[in-house]
């Protein structure tokens, strides 16, 4: 059937974003004024955006088996993304001393989870994303969130424990298998839709933004309503009441989920729309590379700079730390262009191709 382009294309804003954030957390953001607010507004957004777009693509590649309901081919897509998970696992704790925020071992984990629905009813990935969702709060109410981390410096203690690795990867970690692996069933619910239907995209697109905006009003709205001069409580509410994704509490899920769906179902109209601009043609292309693309942002984009100057990491201006991920994305662009015109996927896309 051929790519969605409008998948690629989110794909690209997804990475984009994320190396901006990523960049902040390791080499600092020293400053005030609008730029650290919009780079600061990316926070747990671009992230959300990748984890859902990884469900959209696990529901794309088993979409043929399940409208056929062909055992034979479930059994084969399974044990695909078993192998996938397992690699991107392995790939992503293999650099933690460089980047202990990693995605891809929390990624190989949801995707691991994501096996038992790949075969249910949309109602039913929904219901499970929900349930993800609002039961976080009770295991927050029974487990101390705060174990394990020094938030000072974002590290988290006995990482490397057993006690301590599982709690990160399933409880507190910067991307917790419960509830991030709602991300993933939502993307999973969303690719079982037509989205070579128009009307059903720009239906989705709506729905995604009333939801988004009502998720901002109803945290603006909690905010307001127990705003307190104590300065501790109310940082404290912030968390809980606004959209910050640690802790993953229900008005950042729900909210990450439904921004995630209006800005896939733009990407897709957008791709389609305007399929020969430039632009669109060079994102698309980006986004083919985001798994490269990913792995790369860590091991040159952060090593170059640790490497430059150790003494300075943490304390560069988000000035710096902005220009430097808008370059470093501009050259993945480009690489990734260049690249396309003599293979049909990236380095990391076809080495994992060959390993399952």
């Amino acid at each position: 059937m051929g790519r969605i382009n409008g998948i690629d294309l989110a794909r690209s804003l997804a990475i984009i974003g994320m190396i901006i954030v990523n960049f902040k957390m390791v080499f600092g953001s020293i400053g005030e004024g609008w730029l650290l607010a919009i780079v600061n507004s990316l926070s747990g957004k671009a992230a959300a955006l990748f984890v859902v777009l990884a469900g959209v693509g696990i529901s794309l590649m088993t979409q043929k088996g399940y409208e056929a309901n062909d055992s034979s081919r479930c059994k084969s897509d399974r044990t695909k993304l078993l192998k996938r998970s397992i690699v991107l696992f392995v790939v992503g704790l293999s650099y933690m001393a460089i980047w202990p925020a990693d995605i891809l071992h929390f990624y190989g984990i949801y995707m691991l989870c994501t096996l038992l629905f790949i075969w249910a009813s949309q109602r039913l990935i929904l219901s499970a994303a929900l349930i993800f969702i609002f039961s976080y709060p009770f295991l927050m109410w029974m487990m101390d969130y705060d174990q394990g981390w020094d938030f000072e410096t974002l590290n988290y203690q006995e990482f490397w424990s057993f006690k301590g690795f599982f709690r990160n990867l399933f409880y507190n970690g910067f991307h917790p298998v419960f509830p991030w692996i709602s991300f993933m069933l939502v993307g999973l619910w969303y690719g079982r839709n037509d989205l070579r239907d128009s009307r059903v995209v720009k239906g989705l697109l709506v729905k995604g933004l009333i939801g988004f905006v009502a998720m901002v009003l109803l945290s603006k709205g909690l905010l307001y309503i127990s705003h307190t001069s104590d300065p501790i409580e109310s940082e404290q509410l912030a968390l809980v009441l606004g959209l910050s994704p640690m802790p993953p509490l229900p008005i950042y899920m729900l909210a990450g989920s439904f921004l995630s769906v209006a800005i896939i179902s733009t990407c897709i109209l957008v791709a389609d729309r305007y399929r020969e601009a430039p632009v669109v043609i060079y994102l698309v292309n980006c986004g083919q590379l985001a798994l490269s693309i990913y792995v790369a942002h860590v091991v040159l984009g952060m090593s170059l700079v640790y490497i430059y100057d150790e003494s300075m990491i943490g304390k560069y201006s988000i000035q710096f730390t902005f220009c430097y991920a808008m370059i470093f994305s501009f050259c993945c662009i480009v690489f990734s262009n260049v690249w396309l015109k003599y293979f049909r996927s990236g380095p990391l896309e076809w080495l994992f191709k060959k390993i399952y």
